[in-house]
């Protein structure tokens, strides 16, 4: 670029001879990737554009000016005596990826240093430390995973970070974070954080979502696995969900996140003009710093499926994962936590093998009772498991490590009826007829 006479934040147009005729473009020079010349349009948007059979035309010089979002002056706006330690784990997700102008989608290419760069805000906040645990988008997230993460947010609060946060692509967030929460029990809050939009997006969330996580794990005395998210589509304020009772609720909205049969911990709200104004407001109860000690718990079973029923459902599919040698099985069952009567034989046969079967509903909201309806009764007569007011990923987790810890199968139906980190709220009568 700078043999062309132009460089970043300069305003170029760019005039480029394609099969269809000249197109012209007109905007500001981005950080270079590969030999494509990045330029963010007017509209907001950004393209790459090979060099080849291109007129590029210097507009207007960036204008110079003095730094205020560098981290160093960021940090001296107010002086601290002492900030705390903050460790970032990075597993990838949107929030760890930019735009690949090879082919126009999106990547998880930022590391720890990259995010840091981009948000030079987080240094003001704590001494960050950062270590990339994986590179991945979120779907291609496995049990073996989680327990190489689990291990390493223990390792982190063993060598004195005072918070951690855990970036993570958001369509699976609820799956690892009900994970760490089983498997980690921390004195320190553990934040996991991610977004809708890619950080070089103009209506990225990411800035906000990863300021607001680093406030609430370096400053607030909350002791817990929790996701953090925007609480609504402005950038007024963000979420705390507990890790065992938040859901994913919709495919691209900035408020996507939700608590399920729970209400959320507390709320960050968000200023971006200064962020020593950044305010956690605590909304029910939690654990607090230094109420349990350090413990790493991540026996896992990862032969656990997850079946969900639908009208009309084969019950072999349940046969098929008893013959493939799955140990444990949720299934997502109908209102109150039904299947059809065919089902039955196939679940006392899947017990009477020694692989439990744990109840939830595809409602999410409400709690199981299998003592309402004939079908239910038969089930239960059958050794199933209700699966309380768990969400069906959350009861898949717990299953996973309940399984990691015991195969007794008195001492599993126990555990999974026992709230172990918050992912049973809903209260119950068990009588003979009767649930609320």
């Amino acid at each position: 670029m700078q043999k062309l006479g132009f460089g970043e934040g300069d305003r170029i147009r760019i005039r480029k001879e394609t099969d269809s005729g000249v197109v012209v473009y007109e905007g500001v020079v981005m950080p270079t990737v590969s030999r494509n010349i990045v330029v963010k349009l007017d509209s907001g948007y950004n393209i790459g554009i090979r060099p080849a059979n291109t007129e590029i035309e210097l507009v207007d010089k960036a204008a110079v000016v003095k730094e205020t979002r560098g981290a160093e002056e960021v940090k001296s706006r107010k002086i601290k005596t002492r900030l705390p330690i903050l460790s970032i784990l990075s597993t990838g997700g949107t929030i760890a990826s930019k735009v690949d102008y090879r082919t126009g989608a999106v990547s998880p290419q930022f590391s720890t240093d990259d995010i840091l760069e981009a948000i030079p805000e987080l240094g003001a906040i704590a001494k960050i430390k950062g270590k990339v645990v994986y590179s991945i988008l979120s779907e291609n997230m496995r049990a073996e995973y989680w327990r190489k993460l689990a291990a390493e947010v223990y390792n982190e609060i063993q060598n004195g970070a005072e918070g951690v946060i855990v970036t993570h692509g958001t369509d699976t967030m609820g799956y690892t974070a009900a994970a760490l929460s089983f498997m980690v029990r921390t004195p320190v809050p553990v934040v996991l954080v991610g977004s809708q939009r890619s950080s070089d997006r103009p209506s990225s969330d990411a800035t906000m979502n990863a300021i607001c996580a680093a406030k609430v794990a370096a400053c607030s005395d909350l002791a817990e696995v929790v996701v953090l998210m925007h609480g609504s589509t402005s950038d007024d304020f963000c979420s705390i969900h507990r890790g065992t009772k938040v859901r994913k609720m919709h495919t691209s909205a900035r408020d996507a996140f939700q608590s399920v049969n729970d209400a959320p911990i507390g709320t960050v709200h968000y200023d971006a003009s200064d962020i020593e104004e950044i305010r956690i407001e605590f909304l029910q109860g939690y654990k607090k710093r230094g109420e349990q000690e350090l413990e790493l718990r991540d026996r896992l079973e990862a032969k656990c499926g997850l079946v969900k029923f639908y009208p009309g459902a084969d019950s072999a599919i349940l046969d098929f994962f008893v013959e493939q040698g799955y140990k444990g099985i949720v299934l997502e069952g109908t209102g109150l936590g039904h299947v059809s009567a065919e089902w039955i034989p196939s679940v006392a046969r899947a017990i009477k093998q020694g692989v439990p079967v744990v109840m939830t509903s595809q409602c999410l909201y409400g709690t199981i009772c299998d003592r309402v309806y004939d079908t239910g009764r038969d089930l239960l007569h059958a050794g199933i498991i209700e699966g309380e007011d768990m969400l069906p990923e959350t009861a898949l987790v717990k299953l996973m490590w309940v399984l990691g810890q015991t195969t007794d199968m008195d001492e599993v139906k126990r555990l999974m009826h026992e709230s172990i980190a918050g992912e049973i709220k809903g209260r119950r009568v068990k009588n003979e007829h009767t649930c609320c």
